[in-house]
């Protein structure tokens, strides 16, 4: 049985620095572009960099990219509070 929680894939752009695509700065979520405020945490996996996103929607996001792959994927998302 298959216990992974599903995740969405998504385009992102990156600063890139001295090691490629290092910090995101724009998400896009099919045709919905999401400006990146704030790098809230960011973290290694051995398969997968994670970061914890504050948007400029005020929603925070929690993307990874798989570093075998190169895939970008959101794994959580927490819309702004209203």
């Amino acid at each position: 049985m298959n216990t992974k929680a599903p995740v969405i894939r998504i385009k992102v752009e990156c600063y890139d620095g001295y090691r490629g695509a290092e910090t995101p700065r724009v998400i896009w979520l099919k045709s919905r572009q999401i400006e990146i405020k704030q790098v809230i945490d960011r973290w290694l996996d051995p398969d997968f960099r994670y970061f914890k996103l504050l948007g400029d929607d005020e929603g925070i996001y929690i993307i990874r990219h798989d570093m075998n792959t190169w895939d970008w994927e959101l794994t959580f998302y927490r819309e702004a509070p209203k």
